[in-house]
């Protein structure tokens, strides 16, 4: 199993959203750090702008910011988000499924056990669980001096 890269992508923007804790952060900013494409995270910060996870801020000074704290963003949540399915086999796929063991085999019970689990392992955990320090994202842009908007954390 592979997460695709929107939900790569999307875990890091919230990452480093996190990271800035009050500091407006912007898609330029973030594509020079994880150096990916700008229209890539254009995209993935408009999915995550609508569900609430990304506050934007329009503007000349504006950018993005956290919509909610944290410790309220589970990463099982924003995965179930940004994932398209999680039809790890023919038979899960809601159309176009042609497998002749569908009605017999016994593997799609075990996957979609193994899917639920996985789930749940990731509703277990939230942002503020994978956060990292504004120092870890190397070739980040520097922060303002004096901006009053340091976030320890530890």
């Amino acid at each position: 199993m592979r997460l695709t890269a929107f939900s790569d992508y999307a875990l890091r923007m919230l990452m480093y959203a996190a990271s800035a804790g009050d500091r407006l952060i912007t898609i330029e900013e973030a594509a020079r750090t994880f150096n990916i494409s700008k229209t890539h995270l254009n995209k993935v910060a408009n999915t995550l702008t609508r569900s609430g996870y990304l506050k934007a801020i329009r503007g000349r000074s504006g950018g993005l910011v956290l919509g909610q704290r944290p410790e309220m963003i589970r990463i099982g949540d924003v995965v179930r988000l940004t994932e398209p399915d999680f039809a790890l086999v023919e038979c899960f796929a809601t159309d176009g499924n042609q497998c002749v063991l569908t009605a017999s085999c016994k593997l799609s019970g075990m996957f979609g056990e193994a899917i639920a689990s996985f789930q749940s392992t990731l509703d277990r955990y939230t942002l503020a669980d994978i956060m990292l320090a504004p120092k870890d994202f190397l070739g980040s842009p520097k922060r303002p001096a004096g901006n009053g908007a340091a976030h320890n954390v530890s």
